[in-house]
């Protein structure tokens, strides 16, 4: 009896062994390559795989979206300034059999092609662009890298350039250009509001070479406003124009008597 169950015991080892590798369950995220005896037959999954032992051989291969951060690159921009970038891409597997069989290893091959695309492009462009229409180089890198990636199964939503690090003599240009365009912003502006002033005095000269009462009640305006200051004594002239009628009525009552 004992070698008997000693038999037992070792066939039913290998049982739950091979039962093991023939009996696979992918999550929803995930397809299995599966290979037979060294031929591609069919992507499977999600759920229970079944396979036969030895005979198949299955590789995993995930469908969630991959953030592959690009290290920091050297890169010269067309107007000979020299400058690190660096970028993230995010990218998926659309076609697992293409993934797997075209490329030997898709995401090294994805990282490598992001970046060389990232040295070549922002080379081709100057420095004023890369920094101000990052939006558009963005597109171009997304277009690009998606389209060299194709074959290989891979989908590329997305590129962002994270960060352009400029030299430090650049950066003190670039502080000095700033400074300079802030001061002529400034100065035109200022121009401008003397431009104004001047129109509306201008204006104020017409209305009173027109109305010559409007002076004077100016004056009186004026005097108020002196008035409502913490003065003792305040020394203003007074113009001819304003005493005039009473001048002229103490004359005419003089001549009268």
């Amino acid at each position: 009896m004992e070698p008997l169950v000693a038999v037992f015991v070792i066939v039913l080892f290998f049982l739950i062994i091979i039962l093991s590798n023939a009996i696979r369950i992918l999550r929803e995220y995930e397809r299995g390559v599966i290979f037979r005896l060294g031929r591609l037959i069919a992507v499977k999954g999600p759920g229970i795989i079944f396979l036969i032992p030895i005979v198949d051989r299955m590789v995993k291969v995930s469908l969630r979206t991959v953030v592959m951060d690009v290290p920091p690159q050297d890169v010269i921009t067309k107007d000979n300034v020299s400058i690190k970038v660096n970028a993230v891409v995010y990218f998926r597997v659309v076609q697992p059999d293409k993934a797997i069989v075209d490329v030997e290893n898709y995401l090294f091959a994805t990282s490598q092609l992001c970046q060389t695309t990232l040295r070549s492009i922002l080379g081709q462009a100057v420095l004023d662009e890369l920094l101000a229409e990052r939006e558009k180089i963005n597109s171009s890198l997304q277009i690009i890298i998606d389209k060299h990636a194709e074959p290989w199964g891979i989908k590329v939503s997305n590129v962002e350039v994270k960060q352009i690090d400029l030299p430090v003599e650049m950066q003190r240009a670039m502080a000095k250009q700033a400074e300079a365009e802030r001061e002529r912003r400034a100065k035109v502006i200022h121009a401008e509001g003397e431009f104004q002033a001047s129109q509306k005095l201008a204006d104020a000269a017409h209305v009173i070479e027109d109305h010559p009462m409007a002076l004077q009640l100016r004056f009186l305006q004026t005097l108020t406003e002196v008035a409502s200051e913490k003065n003792s004594t305040t020394i203003f002239p007074v113009p001819i124009d304003l005493i005039a009628p009473f001048i002229e009525a103490y004359r005419s009552k003089n001549a009268q008597k």
